[in-house]
């Protein structure tokens, strides 16, 4: 008796062992570990880093495929919003790096432009008055040629964009108030603000890290509690999206319900909308939408993974 509830025993605790091990997927991902970024299909071990060196942040994937736009901290602080960072470009298979900014600004939250054009856009700290604008410039290009596409006497936060050129930013606009809008830029003009409509979150809270889905009609993104920046125990949320309406429905939360007091952030989409990637106190999890499951994709239990970001799928 005593011999088979032992081998019971280790056989439950070898499917223990199963349960816990990371799935493999179809999906391929770029993120941060341990500081450096990878591009790897979720699941499975990573290979060696595109980048090493230096602490390279938050990577975005073009919708063409082929590159990523990434800041790196030049130098560090205490105080997050007093780094000094450089945005950069790199291939996906690990040529190309070049710099598009020269490290004296604290530039942040990069992505890339959904019209065809491929134009990284990202957000630089006015030392002035402290809030964002945001800036742009091409692939190719050298620090100094970036310009900015928002007027830099009011603070302007861009997340994600649309096809047709669109930004969606949160904004705290000299007329319409602070919140979330769909701004058009206008170079060397008044840039148009649409108010969304946030079913009500915005009044609750910071809605934060947006992205909107490849066919933008949907939605996820972080949400805390109370308008004092706090990035531990948020929720996270999908929802319905009209870029018509200028309204975000049907809000849905999918992850960490219970806010805990944890990192749960940075939901971006996969290619197909059928799952969602993010990062969960140093693992990366995927969020199948069809069956609302929950599985780990990150392999390295001792590494550090954040800022997970789909195969070809700007944020």
């Amino acid at each position: 008796m005593k011999k088979t509830i032992a081998i019971m025993l280790i056989m439950a605790a070898v499917g223990s062992a199963f349960a816990r091990k990371p799935a493999q997927t179809k999906y391929r991902s770029s993120y941060y570990m341990n500081g450096r970024i990878h591009v790897n299909e979720l699941g499975t071990p990573e290979g060696k880093p595109l980048t090493s060196g230096h602490w390279d942040f938050k990577p975005s994937w073009s919708k063409t495929g082929d590159m990523l736009v990434f800041f790196r901290r030049l130098k560090n602080d205490p105080v997050v919003t007093n780094w000094k960072t450089a945005i950069c470009i790199i291939n996906v298979d690990g040529t190309g790096f070049h710099k598009l900014t020269d490290g004296t600004h604290t530039d942040f939250n990069q992505t890339w432009t959904r019209d065809g054009k491929n134009t990284p856009i990202w957000n630089r700290r006015n030392t002035k008055t402290g809030g964002f604008t945001v800036m742009k410039s091409k692939v190719g290009n050298r620090p100094g040629q970036e310009v900015p596409i928002t007027d830099r006497r009011y603070h302007n936060w861009a997340y994600t964009c649309l096809v047709d050129g669109r930004i969606l930013v949160q904004s705290a606009h000299p007329k319409q108030g602070w919140g979330y809008f769909l701004m058009t830029p206008k170079i060397g003009g008044t840039p148009r603000y649409q108010r969304i409509d946030c079913a009500g979150l915005a009044k609750k809270g910071l809605l934060d890290r947006i992205s909107i889905s490849p066919s933008e009609d949907k939605i996820c993104f972080e949400h805390q509690i109370g308008h004092k920046y706090n990035p531990t125990g948020r929720t996270l949320f999908l929802a319905d999206f009209d870029a018509k309406k200028l309204a975000i429905t049907n809000v849905k939360p999918f992850a960490n319900l219970e806010k805990k007091k944890q990192w749960f952030a940075y939901p971006r989409w996969m290619k197909d909308e059928a799952a969602i990637v993010y990062h969960a106190a140093g693992k990366l999890r995927l969020y199948t939408l069809k069956d609302g499951s929950t599985k780990q994709v990150s392999t390295n239990p001792r590494a550090d993974y954040r800022y997970p970001h789909g195969e070809a799928t700007p944020k």
